[in-house]
């Protein structure tokens, strides 16, 4: 049972990700809560990143540079050197939202087992400028039947704790993208998470070629796997119209280009009474 101030590690993963990395580490070494450590796995920049680790190396309980085989087996390497309660994985894209979310997260981190494996709260997308695009994190009563059909929690905001990983097991380091949802497929069905309302966890960094529509393919692709994987048969309805949806930005992009693509799209958004988005990345 994990203490009143529950220790969390977490786990940042990069290469080459310079110009966003600072930001990253600053906004885990800036937090209020002390029962915390910081663990980066580089995977042999050469872009500068490793001076900034050496640079904030006092702060960082672990990180290493070297070769790897991608995101997950460096996920799993920080797993080996991670003592925390709880494990957090942080994007170097991406930013902790203020320096008290571990503060606001601990007490609900602390009360979650034995029930619950997994915490969530909210995430917000933002450009690189830091303008909030949408927010993401939703009760798991009305997602988990989204969730089995590939629509993940948001991985900004979501806590493993260590157990979780003592009787899944880690990563599968054969996906390339896809690998968070698939080990939290092998969660969640039976045993589901603790959802925390009204904390913002961090700000997720949206855009270039995360937006594209080939790449909206390849993780619905990946999504299928890893439901076959864990013996899903069919995917559902909801990941047919996913399908649909990015086949038809597609089509958009390849006739239209990207610009008049982006309009569309959030013309389409707004019939729906949803704000702009797309023409803001």
């Amino acid at each position: 049972m994990d203490s009143a101030a529950p220790r969390i590690s977490v786990v940042v993963a990069l290469l080459n990700r310079r110009a966003t990395l600072e930001r990253c580490l600053d906004s885990v070494i800036g937090q209020s809560y002390a029962s915390r450590e910081l663990l980066v796995i580089d995977g042999g920049s050469t872009d500068g990143s490793v001076d900034l680790l050496r640079a904030r190396g006092a702060a960082i309980a672990h990180w290493e540079s070297e070769p790897d085989r991608g995101l997950y087996h460096a996920f799993n390497k920080a797993l080996g050197k991670a003592s925390g309660d709880w494990i957090y994985f942080l994007g170097a894209d991406d930013y902790l939202w203020a320096p008290d979310v571990f503060g606001k997260i601990a007490p609900h981190l602390s009360r979650a087992l034995p029930a619950h494996r997994v915490v969530y709260a909210q995430a917000n997308f933002v450009t690189a400028a830091g303008a909030v695009l949408e927010t993401m994190g939703a009760p798991w009563e009305g997602h988990r039947r989204r969730f089995l059909q590939g629509f993940m929690i948001p991985h900004q905001a979501t806590f493993h704790h260590r157990s979780l990983f003592e009787e899944r097991g880690g990563f599968d380091e054969s996906f390339r993208m896809g690998g968070d949802y698939e080990l939290l497929l092998r969660e969640l069905p039976a045993r589901a998470p603790l959802y925390v309302p009204g904390i913002i966890i961090a700000g997720y960094q949206f855009g270039g070629a995360s937006s594209a529509p080939d790449n909206t393919l390849e993780v619905l692709r990946v999504v299928r796997r890893a439901q076959r994987a864990n013996g899903i048969r069919f995917p559902g309805l909801l990941w047919h119209a996913a399908v649909a949806r990015a086949l038809i930005r597609v089509a958009l992009w390849t006739l239209l280009g990207e610009r008049i693509a982006k309009r569309l799209l959030d013309l389409g958004r707004a019939a729906l009474g949803k704000p702009a988005f797309w023409t803001r990345i």
